[in-house]
C-alpha cells in the first residue's frame, strides 16, 4: 500500500509498510499513481498525453519504479509478527492516580474535576498503597529494565508529600532488583513551588504541565474554583520551573474544543512566551457538549495543522524554532514493529492505579467498573480484559485495514474508541481523520528538512 499527497509544494509517496518516503516531480507521481491499477501502455498513453514526454522516458520511470518495488520500498508487504503469550508480556509502566481531587475546575476535565466519579473519601492515594504499586511493578516487570511511572490526577500536586515518598522508596530499592525508574509529573501547575521545582528537576524525568494557550483561550475552560481563570496564577510558575529545568524533559500540554479552532495562534502564544516543548491536543468530549469538535470542523482544523507546519519551519530557519509533539518524527528508527502494530500497551504493559490500589487499563477508564482489572495487591485477576486489550491492534480492527496511517497510529487511542463506539475494536473517526493530517505535515516536515 502507498500513500500519494501533496502539501507545502512537495509531492509526496509514502510506502506503509517499509516507511520509506519518496519526494517525486509531478510526472513520477502520476505514474506512481497508476502502477497498480494500469497498464504499462495504459500508462505510456496517459502520461505522454499530460506531459508531452517520449515513451523512452515514461519506460524509464516505470523501470524505476519497478526497482523500487522489488527492493522493498515501493508497493511492499510486510509479515505480521507472531506475538508472545499475552501472559508473557511484563509490566512497564502505571499511571499513578495519587490523587482523586482537583484545585481547578476545568470545563472539558474528562475526570469530573478529579474525581472520576468516586466517593470523595477516596480521594488521596495512601503511602502505604503508592508503595505496594511500586512492589506490584517490580514484581510484574519481568526482565525490563526501565520503568515509568506517572503521577497524575486530579492534581497531584495535592498529595505532594506522598508523591516524594513514592519516589524515594522507589529509588531505594531500585538498584537492588537492576531498575531504572523514569517519573514523569502531571500537574496543572497551580501548587508549583521551589520544594517542587528543586525534587522535581531531581527526579521527574519529564514533566507534563498544563495550559491551553493565550489568556482569553485558556481562562475559557481552565478555570479556578470561583469560576476566575487560571492562566495569571499559573504561567510564572510554568515559566520558573521550566527556566530551571535546563536540558531536563518537558511538555507544555494544552487540549483546544470547538471555542478555539483556529488553535495555532495558541501554540504561536505559548511559543513566544519562551515555551519550546509543546504539545495540543483536541478535546475528545460527549457529542452533545457545546465545546464538542465535530466533523464539521475538519477542513478548518486541517489548515490548521498545515498552518502550524508552515509557521514552524518558517521559525527554524530564524533560531526561533519549537517542538510539537505529534511533528515529531523518526524516519529512519522509531518503534519498532510490534510497537507499530499493538500501540501504547494499555491494560498489558501499562496500567492505571486509582487512590485506593484498583488496577484499570489507563486513566481513561477510571471509574468504570467493567474495566477494573485488579489491585496492587492480588494484581491483574481479570484475565478475560487482558487478553482482550492484548489482542486488540491494527489486525483486528477492521477500519485499519486499508488505512495508510495506521502504522503509525497502531489503531489510536483504545478509551477514546470505546468512549465514541462503544468498542475498543473499533476507531474514534474524528480522532483518526486529525491524526492522518498530522502525519502528513510532519512527514512532509522531515522531507523540508532533508531536502534542504
Amino acid at each position: 500500500m502507498i500513500h500519494t499527497y501533496k502539501l507545502n509544494g512537495l509531492n509526496i509517496v509514502l510506502d506503509v509498510m517499509s516507511g520509506s518516503i519518496h519526494i517525486v516531480d509531478d510526472i513520477v507521481y502520476d505514474v506512481i499513481n497508476m502502477y497498480e491499477s494500469a497498464s504499462s501502455d495504459d500508462i505510456i498513453i496517459q502520461i505522454r498525453a499530460k506531459f508531452n514526454i517520449s515513451e523512452k522516458d515514461v519506460l524509464e520511470i516505470i523501470s524505476d519504479v519497478d526497482e523500487l518495488k522489488h527492493a522493498g520500498k515501493l508497493f511492499s508487504k510486510r509479515e505480521c509478527p507472531q506475538k508472545p503469550d499475552s501472559e508473557s508480556v511484563p509490566l512497564k509502566a502505571l499511571c499513578m492516580n495519587v490523587s482523586h481531587a482537583c484545585n481547578m475546575r476545568c470545563g472539558y476535565c474528562f475526570a469530573g474535576q478529579g474525581e472520576y466519579g468516586y466517593d470523595r473519601s477516596l480521594n488521596l492515594m495512601p503511602l502505604e498503597t503508592g508503595i505496594q504499586a511500586i512492589d506490584f511493578l517490580i514484581s510484574n516487570s519481568g526482565e525490563r529494565r526501565n520503568l515509568d511511572v506517572d503521577f497524575f490526577g486530579g492534581e497531584p500536586l495535592l498529595n505532594w508529600d506522598v508523591v516524594k515518598e513514592i519516589v524515594n522508596y522507589a529509588r531505594k530499592i531500585e538498584k537492588k532488583h537492576d531498575k531504572n525508574f523514569r517519573f514523569t509529573l502531571t500537574t496543572n501547575g497551580l501548587l508549583i513551588d521551589d520544594d517542587v521545582i528543586s525534587f522535581t528537576n531531581e527526579h521527574m524525568y519529564n514533566v507534563v504541565l498544563s495550559l491551553d494557550g493565550a489568556p482569553a483561550t485558556n481562562d475559557f475552560m481552565r478555570k479556578l474554583p470561583n469560576s476566575s481563570g487560571s492562566y495569571d496564577c499559573v504561567v510564572p510558575k510554568l515559566k520558573k520551573l521550566v527556566e530551571s529545568r535546563g536540558n531536563r524533559g518537558y511538555y507544555i500540554r494544552g487540549t483546544f474544543t470547538r471555542h478555539n479552532t483556529d488553535f495555532v495562534k495558541d501554540i504561536l502564544h505559548i511559543a513566544d512566551l519562551g515555551f519550546t516543548e509543546l504539545s495540543m491536543e483536541p478535546v475528545v468530549a460527549p457529542p452533545d457538549s457545546d465545546y464538542a469538535l465535530t466533523e464539521a470542523d475538519l477542513e478548518k482544523l486541517s489548515q490548521q495543522y498545515e498552518l502550524l507546519a508552515a509557521e514552524m519551519l518558517k521559525r527554524e530557519t530564524e533560531g526561533k524554532d519549537f517542538s510539537f509533539y505529534h511533528y515529531t518524527l523518526d524516519l529512519e528508527g522509531g518503534p519498532c514493529l510490534h510497537k507499530r502494530i499493538a500501540g501504547c500497551g494499555v491494560g498489558t504493559e501499562y496500567l492505571a492505579v486509582t487512590p485506593n490500589g484498583e488496577l484499570f487499563p489507563c486513566h481513561q477508564f477510571v471509574g468504570n467498573d467493567d474495566f477494573m482489572m485488579g489491585d496492587v495487591w492480588r494484581g491483574v485477576d481479570n484475565d478475560k480484559l487482558r487478553n482482550m486489550f492484548y489482542e486488540r491492534d491494527i489486525y483486528t480492527i477492521s477500519e485499519c485495514a486499508n488505512c495508510w496511517a495506521r502504522m503509525y497510529c497502531s489503531g489510536g487511542c483504545a478509551a477514546n474508541s470505546f468512549n465514541d463506539t462503544g468498542s475498543i475494536n473499533s476507531i474514534y473517526k474524528l480522532g483518526c481523520e486529525l491524526f492522518k493530517k498530522r502525519m502528513e505535515c510532519a512527514i512532509m516536515m522531515q522531507a523540508v528538512k532533508i531536502l534542504s
